[in-house]
């Protein structure tokens, strides 16, 4: 039996459902019973389980021999870095005296040690926890999402690709569906000591480039229009950011251009295209009027 943390998120539900295809075992962990009925129509077991309840969601572990793991993101409105940095010591805690013989988790590009650096340093932390652990895990570390543009769409309709990010920068972005194949197949392979794997989509893309591919799917002009730094904490707090989110979500945002998104070698490519993307995104006409999330790291719905 495979478990699956966030089956109800965009890497999660990715991860499930080519397990499912593969024919394997799956149990959706999911925080509220909304689709509880489609997973067990499509042959998933599931368990509606608040994992920061560290018992229970052990109790599900051991139902199981190999897990997803992924940290989900804590409401904007609190301290998201202390809330996350406590569901990343329940989900290892829960690993824990659960039998499982192997994990994978959920990471990010540019992940480092330090303090209130959002994900940066939450799933840094989350790594060096379960390296501790004689359960063997994988990690993941997955590039920007590409879906942290959709909340984009409304905007692009109108002509406009508000960004944080330098409009000619390029830097690397994935497709959720694609870092959920690639947990998937890690999670099929043999348990190995820890071991870290990067992956990226088919190429690398500007905001500039976004808003051209935007473009072309929309049919009108779209302008990339980029907020300058210095008013980064005043935008996340405009949309419901608590102080301390706000913070280091900034932060966060900041490290990760100064770096260059901390591109690295070797990485493996999903085959998403940008334009593939764009494109179903707008099919779908879906979108709301939002700051792209600051790092863009693997995380659901945040970036």
């Amino acid at each position: 039996m495979f478990i699956v943390i966030g089956a109800n998120g965009r890497v999660g539900s990715a991860v499930a459902s080519t397990l499912l295809s593969a024919g394997r075992p799956v149990t959706a962990v999911l925080h509220s019973s909304d689709n509880d009925a489609d997973w067990r129509k499509r042959g998933a077991q599931t368990a509606v389980v608040d994992v920061r309840n560290t018992e229970a969601l052990r109790a599900v572990f051991r139902t199981g021999t190999r897990a997803f793991l992924l940290n989900p993101n804590a409401d904007v409105s609190t301290d998201t870095d202390r809330e996350e940095h406590a569901t990343v010591r329940s989900i290892v805690a829960a690993v824990d005296g659960s039998g499982l013989e192997k994990v994978v988790a959920a990471s990010t590009y540019g992940a480092q040690p330090g303090e209130r650096c959002g994900d940066l340093n939450i799933l840094y932390d989350f790594e060096q926890a379960l390296a501790a652990r004689s359960t063997p895990a994988t990690i993941q570390r997955g590039a920007y999402y590409m879906s942290n543009w959709d909340e984009m769409l409304g905007a692009a309709k109108r002509g406009v690709l508000p960004t944080i990010i330098p409009g000619d920068m390029k830097i690397p972005m994935v497709a959720p569906a694609d870092l959920g194949k690639a947990a998937a197949r890690h999670l099929l392979e043999r348990p190995c000591d820890h071991d870290v794997h990067y992956v990226e989509g088919p190429e690398r893309y500007s905001p500039q480039d976004v808003a051209d591919v935007f473009a072309a799917a929309l049919g009108n002009p779209v302008k990339v229009e980029v907020l300058p730094r210095d008013q980064w904490i005043a935008a996340y707090r405009k949309l419901g950011f608590s102080a301390a989110a706000a913070e280091s979500y900034a932060r966060m945002t900041a490290v990760s251009v100064d770096s260059g998104f901390a591109m690295s070698a070797p990485f493996e490519r999903g085959r998403t295209t940008l334009e593939d993307y764009i494109g179903a995104l707008v099919a779908k006409s879906r979108g709301s009027h939002a700051l792209p999330g600051g790092h863009g790291a693997a995380r659901e719905s945040r970036h």
